[in-house]
């Protein structure tokens, strides 16, 4: 039985993210770890630099001082990323690594360009009544008068306190009133 594997931060020294991110990589190859450690990443942004007037683009770590490991953890791979050179331990207790919440991991791949969104798709138009089941506006129901598939979104007017009030949801939010 194959057990789900998960994101884990690893402390790394600081400027020694990439060298970690290396030595592990060769380390998982040597051993035959590649089913038991997946993917090793080191978050990192475009940024633009201006010195001496000049513009230009750097890479930045957005989490210096971390490197994101996807692993099961057993005592060997818990062993050989512990005593990979450079890392000072696993974020967590000290004697279990504690898991990355999967809607963070998604957010962090995502920006990495690793994982892409999947914006809900939806058949609705201006005019239709839907429910809103989430968020400030919950059980209100809107009549649509926009929607952004670009963005995932749609604006809606509900009546608030007598008034109709327009309000921007997620698709995820919503629920066709004609079903």
């Amino acid at each position: 039985m194959e057990s789900e594997k998960s994101w884990y931060v690893i402390h790394t020294y600081s400027g020694y993210e990439k060298k970690v991110k290396d030595n592990l990589e060769r380390k998982v190859k040597s051993m035959g770890l590649e089913n038991v450690i997946t993917r090793i990443l080191v978050p990192e942004e475009d940024e633009i630099d201006i010195k001496g007037g000049q513009k230009r683009t750097v890479r930045r770590k957005i989490f210096p001082g971390y490197v994101f490991v996807e692993m099961d953890v057993n005592d060997r791979s818990w062993y050989v990323v512990r005593n990979t050179p450079g890392v000072t331990g696993f974020v967590g207790s000290a004697t279990k690594p504690v898991p990355l919440d999967p809607d963070e991991v998604k957010r962090i791949l995502r920006s990495q360009g690793i994982e892409k969104e999947v914006k809900p798709q939806i058949t609705v138009e201006i005019g239709e009544q839907v429910r809103i089941t989430s968020g400030p506006f919950e059980n209100f129901y809107a009549t649509i008068t926009e929607v952004n598939s670009e963005k995932g979104t749609l604006k809606g007017l509900i009546d608030m306190f007598g008034r109709e009030t327009t309000v921007e949801v997620d698709y995820s939010q919503i629920e066709s009133s004609l079903k």
